[in-house]
């Protein structure tokens, strides 16, 4: 499993981000848990966010840093997050994409063989 990826992006989510960075520059994400806006990954300029000793950092997507919150983490450990944008109103307003017209989501994979 260390091979695995436990982040990664489909091309049209990769292409809303290099859109995003032509905009704001280096860009950084975080899934917190909860409901609502909460279950939706947030894009943010780097570095606008405070990342504290609640966060685990799972990889980059588009070489932007994907943090998670610790409490999530433990819940979706054993999956790989695959994020992908979805089209409409939805999301945060703290996250950039939302005037874009798009929102980014989160899809999951169960890792096989997960211990």
């Amino acid at each position: 499993m260390e091979n695995i990826q436990k982040v990664t992006a489909t091309e049209a989510a990769l292409k809303l981000i290099n859109h995003l960075k032509s905009k704001h520059g280096q860009l950084m994400f975080h899934q917190s848990g909860g409901c609502c806006d909460g279950s939706s990954p947030m894009c943010f300029p780097d570095g606008e966010l405070i990342i504290g000793d609640g966060d685990v950092l799972l990889g980059k997507i588009g070489g932007c840093p994907f943090y998670i919150a610790a409490q999530q983490y433990e819940h979706w450990k054993k999956t790989q997050l695959i994020i992908d944008v979805a089209s409409g109103p939805g999301g945060s307003d703290f996250s950039l994409e939302g005037p874009e017209g798009e929102r980014f989501i989160t899809r999951s994979r169960l890792f096989v063989n997960a211990d």
